[in-house]
């Protein structure tokens, strides 16, 4: 899906901000540098005015069919915000964004949009936080730019992240696989998941998160894992957390990214990248 190599891209316009009637959200549409229309979502952190500029903000990737407007990204936003802004956006092929899933290629350039907007807001210390395929994408986004001051990112946490591309050890990755790989997977995607996914492989193959985590540093890293998970087992979680400097946290009895991560967890997540 990719048609140049692994590199750090430059962000985007901002077109169609729309205010809302208080507390000083946004919605706006971004352009990523490959010209492709993602929705986002500013809110201001729950204690800061209208205007406030200069403090913290949380860019939060969700999951594959997820979007900015689910539910539980809604939860997980409305926890962060209790210590900083948050920016949540919905990648390609999903929610009211155009183009379509490459399914963790691409995204990257969807997270850069994302957090190079919370930047042109004024944020001071910008931090991301992804879900499933978003804390893939988060790691890579991490590696890519770290040298970029558009569109770095100050801490990382990756949440219910794969550490390896085309894993199919499990029956949900199973099925999975044959929704982004089939044609008649990608109609059930595309009306039944409601998300749209490119029908081209891989080519190159993108930086795995593995392959990232070694070249985050020195940028803090959170690994978060639910010990029940029935996507990846706990070896993925494991084997990124040992690809480099990370703090790792299993998380008994916990199942599978932003739907299973209950408030108590979110809250901690919060005050690690307040604190990171």
């Amino acid at each position: 899906m990719s048609s140049e190599p692994e590199r750090a891209f430059h962000t985007v316009d901002d077109r169609l901000i729309t205010r809302g009637p208080a507390g000083g959200l946004l919605r706006a549409t971004l352009r990523t540098s490959d010209g492709v229309p993602v929705e986002a979502v500013h809110e201001p952190a729950a204690s800061a005015g209208p205007s406030s500029q200069g403090g913290a903000a949380v860019v939060l990737a969700h999951g594959f069919s997820g979007s900015a407007d689910r539910p539980a990204v809604r939860r997980a936003a409305g926890v962060f915000r209790r210590r900083a802004a948050v920016v949540t956006f919905s990648f390609r092929g999903h929610g009211h964004s155009g183009g379509r899933s490459t399914v963790g290629d691409r995204e990257v350039l969807d997270v850069a949009a994302a957090v190079g907007w919370a930047r042109r807001l004024g944020y001071e210390r910008v931090v991301t936080a992804g879900f499933s395929m978003g804390g893939s994408v988060v790691l890579r986004h991490a590696a890519l730019y770290r040298d970029d001051p558009a569109a770095r990112t100050d801490a990382v946490a990756s949440i219910s992240a794969p550490a390896r591309w085309y894993y199919r050890g499990t029956a949900p990755m199973r099925r999975l696989h044959w929704v982004v790989t089939r044609p008649a997977g990608r109609l059930v995607g595309r009306y039944g998941l409601r998300t749209r996914i490119h029908d081209r492989d891989w080519d190159p193959v993108p930086l795995s998160p593995v392959e990232a985590v070694p070249l985050i540093a020195p940028v803090p890293l959170l690994v978060v894992h639910g010990t029940a998970d029935p996507y990846f087992p706990v070896d993925h979680p494991r084997m990124l957390a040992a690809a480099g400097p990370a703090e790792l946290w299993l998380e008994p009895g916990m199942g599978h990214a932003e739907n299973a991560a209950d408030e108590g967890l979110l809250d901690r997540v919060g005050r690690w990248l307040e604190a990171a």
